[in-house]
C-alpha cells in the first residue's frame, strides 16, 4: 500500500542566497533519500510536472525527497551560475536534507539534462551520495551538435518516405528549402572535418562529457542512465560516450545500470514514458 506523505515549503542557503524547495515526507522515511536537481532554465516543479510526480511516486514508495530551485531560478534568490557552477546547490541541498530528516544515512542524486554536470561532480566529494540517476545527460558542444544532427536528421531527413514522396510530386520548394537543407549540411560537415583537421590535436572530443566521466571515475557508487531514443541531446551524449575511452569503462562497469526508452522525447511528456521512468528509478534504488 502506498504511504502518505507530507508535502513542505522549505528554505535553506547556498553561499548567502535563499533557496527554496519542497520536501516530501513519508510517514517512516527510509534511511535512503533522493534529492532532485533541477538544472539549466528550469522551475522545481519540470516539465510536464516530471518532478512534482517523481518525488510523489517515490514518497508513496518511503523515499523522503527533496526538489528544489538553484539559486537564480524559479522562486529561489540570488543569480543564476549556470549549470556548470550548480554544485554548491546540489551540496547545499544535500546537507539541508540529511539534517532535516534525521533517518538518511545515505542519497541518490537524480537529475535530467545539464543537472547531470553539477550531479557528477557533487558525487565524488560527498561520501552520502550511494547513487546518481542521468537521465539523457547534456554534453553540448557546437561540434557534437553539427555531428549529430548530420547523423540523426540531416541524413535520415534525406531518405525519409514523406520527404522523397515531396519531391517527386513538386511538393517540396527546391529554391528555398532545398538551399537551407544544403546550407545546414555543409555547416554541419565543415564543423566536423575542422574538428578532425591537425589544427584541433589535444582538443578533448567533448569537454563536458569527459569532465562528468572523470568524477564519475573518482565515485564509488551505483549509476543509472535513463535515455530517450527521440532525443538529439541523449544521441549527443551517447556519440560522446562512445569516443570516450572513460565512459565506455563506465559503461562496462557493474555499478552502471544503462536502460533506452526508444519512443520517448527529452523530457518525456507522455504518461506512460514518465511512468517508466519512475519504474525503473525505483527498481534501480532497491538495489543501491
Amino acid at each position: 500500500m502506498a504511504e502518505l506523505a507530507s508535502e513542505t515549503p522549505v528554505s535553506f542557503t547556498c553561499e548567502g542566497a535563499t533557496v527554496i524547495g519542497v520536501l516530501h515526507t513519508p510517514s517512516a522515511p527510509s534511511s535512503i533519500g533522493v534529492v532532485i536537481v533541477v538544472g539549466g532554465p528550469q522551475y522545481r516543479v519540470g516539465s510536464h510536472r516530471q518532478f512534482v510526480l517523481m518525488a510523489r511516486d517515490l514518497a508513496a514508495r518511503g523515499l523522503a525527497v527533496l526538489r528544489f530551485d538553484c539559486r537564480g531560478m524559479g522562486d529561489s534568490a540570488g543569480e543564476f551560475p549556470g549549470f556548470e557552477h550548480i554544485e554548491p546547490d546540489v551540496g547545499a541541498a544535500a546537507e539541508f536534507f540529511m539534517a532535516r530528516i534525521p533517518s538518511l544515512r545515505q542519497l541518490v542524486l537524480w537529475g535530467l539534462c545539464d543537472a547531470t554536470f553539477a550531479i557528477c561532480s557533487h558525487a565524488r566529494k560527498n561520501p552520502h551520495v550511494r547513487g546518481v540517476a542521468l537521465i539523457n545527460p547534456w554534453v553540448r558542444t557546437e561540434t557534437g551538435l553539427a555531428r549529430v544532427r548530420l547523423k540523426h536528421y540531416y541524413l535520415k531527413r534525406l531518405v525519409e518516405r514523406e520527404f522523397l514522396r515531396k519531391v517527386a510530386t513538386g511538393d517540396f520548394d527546391m529554391l528555398r528549402s532545398g538551399r537551407a537543407l544544403l546550407a545546414n549540411l555543409v555547416h554541419a560537415t565543415t564543423l566536423i572535418r575542422w574538428r578532425r583537421s591537425p589544427l584541433t590535436d589535444g582538443v578533448a572530443e567533448n569537454y563536458l562529457a569527459e569532465r562528468m566521466a572523470t568524477n564519475l571515475r573518482h565515485y564509488k557508487g551505483r549509476i543509472l542512465l535513463i535515455i530517450s531514443g527521440q532525443d538529439l541531446t541523449a544521441r549527443e551524449f551517447e556519440d560522446a560516450a562512445r569516443s570516450s575511452k572513460t565512459w565506455r569503462q563506465i559503461y562496462a562497469d557493474t555499478r552502471t545500470t544503462r536502460h533506452e526508452l526508444r519512443e520517448a522525447d527529452h523530457t518525456f511528456s507522455r504518461r506512460a514514458w514518465r511512468d517508466q521512468v519512475a519504474a525503473w528509478t525505483w527498481e534501480w534504488i532497491e538495489k543501491v
